[in-house]
């Protein structure tokens, strides 16, 4: 059987690792119109942020 030439470094196997444990974001739901936007930011489709608008969004 072949074995390895070289140690896999400890950084290494963490980076492969971490890999598997991304995950989607998560996305909050506009009550207005539906759309999904990030928490706690500016939602893009419509301007508004908790409630107020904030940016003048061209339909």
């Amino acid at each position: 059987m072949a074995n390895p030439k070289r140690k896999q470094s400890k950084a290494r196997s963490a980076k492969r690792r971490a890999a598997n444990s991304f995950k989607a974001p998560q996305v909050a739901r506009d009550p207005v119109d539906g759309s999904a936007f990030r928490p706690h930011r500016v939602n893009p489709s419509n301007g508004m942020y908790r409630g107020r608008q904030v940016i003048d969004v061209e339909v």
